[in-house]
């Protein structure tokens, strides 16, 4: 069996795990989120949950994770008994099925680099959603789709220290240089004052009236960004040593997780708004064709373009990584498969997965929002439940090495996670699975009944 591996340093995990969370989530995801979500409303609520159940959440992944040094599979089956040992599974699930149709969304990001570089966007909104729809689906996008994946086959196969944490110590502190230079970029633009009321001034009575689609959108959102209910935490976590201390990795991670996300709106909608176009169009390729619209109305717009699609491409390689590694920890500690072997068999599997993706945007939305309104948040409700109910010393403990007597701290984090969050939780799977049901019985229907 192989020696399981660890990480060099400390700054190799955080830049991992921020990686992990920098992904498409915070570039892709986010900013037609707030879109749809009405701007400041949507980042308003959006906050709460990282503070007040992303965090939270995020230690208990922590604990389960440093603890048994496993993967999610092995690590629930060595602490829990019954049914709580399968729940590992829906870990690896969640993070194969995420990965597959990842894929697909990053290649886009390499064609519209070179789209910038080359032809350049489309000037009008039409125009970029003809644009899109000749890169989201196709031959062209399964050949990026199976680019990126060789290139995320290619890290995992190296390693923890040599392909993972080499990778993100280059790519992460490029994501934060970019992301600071393109958001003093947007701050000179003509839109930015009207953006940023948009943006940064939130409506407490449209979150009253609009709580049923905001609550899960924001929720899943948060879950997403963080890396949270895919078993990547446990994953990182389990490559830990004992001194460590997990809340202060963890309020590292989440503050430069969440300063990202918040300045890549500080980027994007003063350019939409620059631009006069509606920031909330909705859709999984609303950043391809109202921010590609939005680019070629400005100045060097094709260059500016290419530096943020790269940005985003690089994100995406960074969190990919981290999702790969959670199936792959699980061959290699539960199979005892070599790294490199198990690595290129799961890689042409999740290759496989995600054809239908490439083939047709429709999956995208398909296995988006399954992923966001209901694995994500039950894999984090589950794991709440269990480390806050049914083992919550062992949940204390864990947390005390590296940081000493926690205190009254212990006692709250744990009825943190036992009541807000698993209630949140709760109402948030209850209204995201109701969103999900309408869609398959109205937009995805209507493509059957077309295609059929």
């Amino acid at each position: 069996m192989e020696q399981r591996e660890s990480w060099a340093t400390r700054t190799g995990f955080i830049l991992a795990a921020v990686g992990s969370a920098v992904g498409l989530g915070n570039i892709w995801r986010f900013p037609f989120q707030v879109g749809e979500g009405g701007g400041s409303t949507f980042l308003f609520v959006y906050l709460l949950f990282i503070a007040l159940v992303g965090f939270p959440a995020m230690l208990v992944e922590f604990v389960v994770g440093r603890r048994t040094n496993r993967n999610p599979v092995g690590a629930l089956s060595e602490l829990g008994q019954g049914l709580w040992q399968k729940v590992g599974w829906l870990f690896v699930a969640t993070g194969f099925l995420i990965l597959s149709y990842y894929s697909v969304v990053a290649g886009w990001t390499i064609r519209y680099v070179l789209i910038g570089l080359q032809d350049g966007y489309v000037g009008n909104v039409a125009g970029a959603n003809e644009q899109f729809g000749s890169v989201a689906s196709g031959l062209d996008a399964v050949l990026l789709h199976a680019i990126f994946m060789a290139a995320v086959i290619g890290i995992v196969a190296l390693g923890i220290q040599k392909g993972i944490e080499f990778s993100v110590k280059l790519m992460v502190p490029a994501i934060i240089a970019i992301t600071i230079g393109l958001a003093a970029y947007a701050f000179t633009l003509d839109g930015a004052g009207e953006a940023y009321a948009y943006y940064l001034s939130p409506d407490i009575s449209v979150i009253v009236n609009e709580f049923t689609s905001v609550l899960p959108g924001a929720a899943g959102q948060a879950f997403f960004t963080l890396s949270l209910g895919m078993g990547v935490m446990i994953t990182y976590a389990s490559y830990l040593d004992e001194d460590r201390n997990l809340v202060e990795d963890g309020l590292a991670i989440v503050g430069l997780d969440t300063l990202i996300a918040f300045t890549v709106g500080l980027i994007v909608f003063p350019i939409l708004f620059t631009a006069g176009i509606d920031p909330g169009d909705p859709g999984a390729g609303a950043i391809f064709v109202s921010l590609a619209a939005a680019f070629a109305e400005l100045p060097f717009g094709g260059i500016i373009g290419a530096v943020f699609f790269a940005t985003v491409a690089i994100a995406a390689l960074s969190s990919a990584i981290s999702i790969m590694e959670v199936v792959v920890s699980y061959l290699i500690d539960e199979w005892d498969v070599g790294r490199v072997p198990a690595t290129v068999v799961l890689g042409v599997g999740l290759f496989i997965v995600g054809l239908p993706a490439a083939l047709d945007i429709i999956f995208v939305d398909v296995y988006d929002l399954f992923v966001n309104n209901v694995l994500l948040v039950l894999g984090a409700l589950l794991v709440s439940i269990f480390v806050g109910w049914i083992v919550p010393e062992l949940g204390r403990s864990e947390l005390r090495k590296g940081i000493g007597d926690l205190g009254i701290w212990g006692t709250g984090w744990i009825w943190l996670v036992r009541i807000p969050v698993i209630i949140t939780l709760l109402v948030t799977i209850a209204l995201g699975a109701m969103g999900y049901y309408d869609f398959l019985t109205t937009d995805f229907a209507d493509w059957l009944n077309e295609t059929l």
